[in-house]
């Protein structure tokens, strides 16, 4: 009977170190798992090829009929007919950008006036496409400001801040947030260039 006792006791405290022990994960996996648990659709491409049909068919998929892009560099991912580009800010019409970092420890997307210009979160659209690459992953947002410090030295952007929600029905009890919303439903097209 002690014997049962000693392998029995011993499986249970076995189970339980395993499942205290810590899961350290890549920069890239640890985002990817805080962003999808937030509400985030997440796209991985290898190459650029993969990046148009992906975003061709976020567009087909939720019938857009119209695009603005953010970002100018990203309209060379567009043909005439496939969707109508314009150029002013509606809080109707999905919106095409970049971004400065994307935060792993959380799965925040972080953005400055480089991408939003002066416009705040809650006058933008709730429809967000985010084309990044693996390059602009960081640990954390602290890492993300040294980068955008260091990125943009001249020039240093204002307007800092991230995207926290990725569905539209939650909302952060959050103080710093009152009144200002940055709740999207946001797809990201992530581009491996490392």
């Amino acid at each position: 009977m002690k014997l049962f006792k000693k392998i029995f006791n011993f499986s249970i405290k076995e189970t339980k170190e395993i499942q205290s022990q810590e899961v350290n994960l890549s920069l890239d996996d640890l985002f990817v798992h805080n962003f999808i648990e937030k509400g985030g659709k997440f796209l991985y491409c290898l190459k650029k090829d993969e990046v148009i049909a992906n975003l061709k068919s976020i567009i087909s998929e939720n019938n857009w009929s119209e695009i603005l892009i953010l970002d100018k560099n990203l309209s060379s991912f567009f043909k005439k007919e496939d969707v109508k580009i314009i150029e002013s800010f509606n809080s109707k019409t999905p919106i095409l950008t970049t971004c400065e970092h994307l935060i792993a420890d959380n799965g925040d997307i972080l953005f400055s006036s480089n991408q939003l210009k002066s416009k705040k979160f809650s006058e933008l659209s709730e429809n967000f496409i985010v084309y990044a690459t693996t390059s602009q992953l960081v640990k954390d947002t602290s890492q993300g400001l040294t980068g955008i410090k260091t990125n943009n030295k001249e020039n240093l952007p204002t307007n800092i801040s991230a995207i926290k929600n990725y569905n539209l029905n939650k909302s952060e009890d959050n103080f710093l947030n009152y009144g200002n919303s940055n709740s999207k439903n946001l797809y990201l097209l992530l581009l491996e260039d490392l």
